[in-house]
């Protein structure tokens, strides 16, 4: 099957960090579940990164993206798009992460791997037109960062994205690779 195509410039997502859920091995896509307090020190940590370029930042709508984002970058603005969620495992919320099935499966009640993909494409899309000339940035989750590397065709069976820690989608003008550092953007 071939995948719609991401927008052809550099972005930047962040995991969300360590949640009381990802804490206990607890399945919490849809669910809104706090930062563990390593996840709120995690998400502290982000904020003595030196950005060298002007940063657009978008977040997902659950508090733990949200209050990440607000750590991360204090006193900056930054705007909430529906469409940046987990994915919705329904089901299986609440559960041990041991009893998901693959991403392929359709969960009863919850949102569908195509469902999540194109979700997280229209997601990516807007908010790349939106940030202009800035990077866009965005404060999500796991799914949605695995999502974005499928459909930056980076790979199928990758693992799971690190909590509080900025991964940039670089183009290189005939695709995108994945690094966790990217220079003139980044300062450590």
């Amino acid at each position: 099957m071939t995948l719609p195509s991401l927008p052809q410039r550099t972005f930047c997502m962040i995991r969300h960090g360590q949640t009381t859920a990802n804490r206990d091995a607890i399945v919490a896509g849809a669910t809104d579940v706090p930062l563990s307090d390593l996840g709120r020190e995690q998400a502290s940590k982000l904020s003595s990164l030196h950005w060298l370029q002007e940063t657009s930042l978008f977040v997902s709508p659950k508090t733990r993206a949200m209050d990440t984002c607000q750590l991360a970058f204090p006193d900056r603005t930054f705007e909430i798009h529906e469409d940046l969620r987990e994915r919705d495992w329904g089901e299986f919320e609440g559960k041990l992460v041991s009893d998901l099935p693959s991403r392929h499966a359709e969960p009863k009640g919850g949102d569908t791997w195509d469902e999540l993909l194109a979700r997280v494409l229209k997601a990516i899309s807007e908010c790349c037109a939106k940030a202009e000339d800035s990077l866009p940035v965005f404060v999500c989750h796991a799914g949605v960062i695995r999502a974005a590397m499928v459909l930056a065709s980076i790979g199928n069976d990758v693992p799971t994205a690190p909590n509080a820690k900025p991964l940039f989608f670089r183009w290189t003008g005939e695709g995108h690779e994945m690094t966790d550092q990217l220079a003139g953007v980044l300062q450590l």
